[in-house]
């Protein structure tokens, strides 16, 4: 699930997980699977999946 989330961040689409509007994300947060500020800000290191 966090590489689903974040792939929107990750190729420049949006700046955090909760702004992309087809996502899950939001839904995840409401039912209390995720935090609201789970991806960070920018500039911070998340690791999900892939590594560069």
């Amino acid at each position: 699930m966090d590489y689903i989330h974040f792939n929107p961040v990750k190729h420049g689409l949006v700046k955090e997980a909760r702004a992309w509007e087809y996502a899950s994300f939001r839904r995840n947060v409401a039912a209390g699977l995720y935090p609201l500020e789970w991806d960070g800000t920018e500039g911070d290191a998340i690791y999900v999946g892939e590594r560069a």
